[in-house]
């Protein structure tokens, strides 16, 4: 797994990161029980502070995205595969999206527009997510 982050970006490089591992397991690159880069290396391997991905891995780890511990690392918890998600991921999930929606319209997005670019996403993931099984 290929990780990139913009150091110039307004986006904090922690949320950079959890972005990445998340579009990573959507898309089938990453699968329940794949190992991800200890902290300190891949704080190294990306020339940032360590507590950094710490806090990238914590927010996963919250998500319920991964398990993290001392003995085994991080790792993935759940991927497209893994089921329907808990009971407390809709609510939060739908109040980012609002606020992702809102930016579109805030900013004059067509709503087809929006509609053609969430369908092509999805489409793209789910493309992934098989190869990702094969």
């Amino acid at each position: 797994m290929i990780l990139s982050i913009d150091l110039d970006s307004e986006v904090p490089i922690y949320q950079q990161l959890r972005d990445r591992v998340v579009e990573a397991i959507a898309s089938g690159e990453l699968r329940e029980g794949s190992q991800l880069p200890a902290i300190r290396q891949l704080g190294a391997d990306l020339g940032i502070n360590f507590h950094t991905v710490n806090k990238a891995y914590d927010l996963l780890r919250r998500e319920g995205l991964l398990r993290v511990n001392r003995k085994t690392g991080a790792v993935v918890q759940r991927d497209p595969g893994s089921g329907p998600p808990g009971p407390g991921f809709a609510p939060d999930w739908e109040a980012r999206l609002g606020t992702l929606l809102a930016e579109a319209v805030a900013h004059g997005v067509p709503a087809e527009e929006v509609l053609e670019r969430c369908r092509g996403r999805l489409t793209a993931f789910a493309a992934g997510a098989e190869e990702g099984t094969r």
